[in-house]
């Protein structure tokens, strides 16, 4: 009875109050806001693509629309090649091919939330992902109508995190609350973490258990992600994301020789 009353407290402390927390931020951002009408211009985190002749490469993570965004983030991958007069963006949508390019601003407001930089590199180290970021975008498996499914996966960041384990480079982990990163896309439920530095068991996105040095250590239950980040000490929590040491973007991530062009 001690283990389960000890079991029970940690998944009160580490799962529902963390989303209690993230529920009572949610209403007081969404307070009088209409999400049909909410704002999705650009957040001025990209400058114009002529002016930024170098490539490009971002992730972006921002609240899901309405009362989802208690629970989960919505990540897309955004890139440009060096020359080019204009920046592509991909995202994984609930509607039509599921696969959707440049259906928004590349750094656009989710919905009236402003995005957060999950990932950055520029110059010579984001033209080297550029193709293999391409080619995975292309052999994607879940890209027919009817694929997307909002939970346990495959959606949005199942999509950007299948992208970003066939660029080793990027070398990091999405934010603990991109619910679905887990859900094995390609139908292995034991593999490497997407930095290769670990392994993570997931039981078909229901549940799993990630345990990597970049990836830290990541306990899913139900899609909910608790958790350490040991490299640089941090907590992650379902709802409210990671908390404690940032990263060069402001997510925690550290920098890795991709992020220095």
């Amino acid at each position: 009875m001690t283990v389960l009353k000890a079991a029970l407290f940690l998944f009160v402390l580490l799962y529902l109050v963390p989303l209690g927390v993230s529920a009572a931020l949610y209403k007081a951002r969404a307070s009088g806001t209409d999400w049909r009408a909410a704002d999705r211009s650009s957040a001025g985190l990209l400058p114009p693509a002529a002016r930024n002749p170098g490539a490009v490469v971002r992730v972006y993570a921002a609240p899901t629309v309405r009362w989802r965004g208690v629970f989960a983030v919505h990540c897309w991958i955004v890139f440009k090649p060096e020359g080019a007069a204009s920046y592509t963006r991909y995202d994984y949508t609930a509607w039509g091919d599921p696969i959707r390019m440049n259906g928004f601003a590349p750094d656009g407001r989710w919905f009236g939330q402003v995005p957060e930089t999950v990932f950055a590199a520029d110059g010579p180290a984001a033209a080297a992902m550029i193709p293999p970021i391409q080619a995975a975008i292309a052999d994607y498996a879940w890209r027919n109508q009817g694929d997307y499914r909002a939970w346990p996966g495959p959606n949005s960041n199942t999509f950007v995190a299948a992208i970003m384990e066939a660029v080793p480079a990027i070398g990091l982990t999405l934010p603990p609350n991109a619910i679905g990163k887990d859900y094995p896309h390609d139908g292995r439920w034991l593999r490497p973490t997407p930095s290769r530095t670990g392994l993570r068991l997931s039981l078909g996105g229901y549940a799993g258990l990630t345990l990597a040095w970049v990836e830290g250590i990541e306990v899913n239950i139900l899609g909910a992600v608790a958790g350490l980040d040991l490299r640089r000490p941090a907590i992650k929590l379902p709802g409210l994301g990671r908390i404690g040491m940032r990263g060069p973007e402001g997510t925690g991530n550290p920098p890795l020789p991709a992020e220095a062009g």
